[in-house]
């Protein structure tokens, strides 16, 4: 699946709404679309093109809405990006600090039916220091599907996170770098 974020989006600067949709369009893969889904109405649109799209500050100031877009869309089409940094959730593109522990973000979230995370540690997030395994170990307790995600750096990452249990990993910086491929990652899961 490709995973597209739209990092303008996420920090406030602008959109990129329009070419990730003519994107969406181009390629025949599933393709799932993050970055400053703040309301329904972009949502609606989104999942007018894209298989899925991720929520992550609206998942923890909203959660009403975020339940009822799960109710009216099924909960397969909403993953929550649950941000963290080292176990503490960070909202607004990891501007903002919050209260809210990872572990108990998604039991709250995963009680009212949703059974996708993407969780990354952001401190680790295009560093290429390796993933946060003490973290996602602790996420893939929890009987929901989770999407391991920053400081992926070579394929030993993929088989560690594997261990953990994850559902699925993102590739980004490490696959821009040659550090691993595609197919190397696909071998590895």
């Amino acid at each position: 699946m490709l995973h597209i974020v739209d990092l303008d989006a996420t920090l406030q600067r602008g959109t990129n709404f329009g070419l990730i949709q003519r994107i969406v369009k181009e390629v025949s893969i599933p393709v799932q679309i993050a970055g400053g889904l703040r309301n329904e109405s972009i949502i609606n649109t989104a999942l007018d093109f894209a298989d899925r799209v991720v929520l992550g500050t609206l998942a923890f100031k909203e959660k009403d809405l975020v339940v009822a877009l799960g109710k009216k869309f099924g909960q397969d089409k909403l993953v929550i990006s649950a941000d963290h940094n080292d176990g503490t959730i960070v909202i607004n593109g990891w501007t903002q600090g919050t209260a809210i522990n990872l572990l108990d973000a998604i039991q709250e979230l995963s009680n009212n039916g949703f059974t996708e995370f993407l969780i990354t540690n952001v401190s680790r997030d295009g560093t290429l220091q390796g993933p946060d395994l003490q973290n996602l170990a602790i996420a893939c307790t929890q009987n929901v599907n989770v999407i391991a995600s920053g400081g992926i750096s070579r394929p030993s990452d993929i088989s560690d996170v594997k261990l953990c249990n994850a559902y699925g990993v993102i590739l980004g910086k490490a696959l821009y770098e040659g550090k691993i491929t595609i197919e190397e990652a696909k071998k590895l899961a």
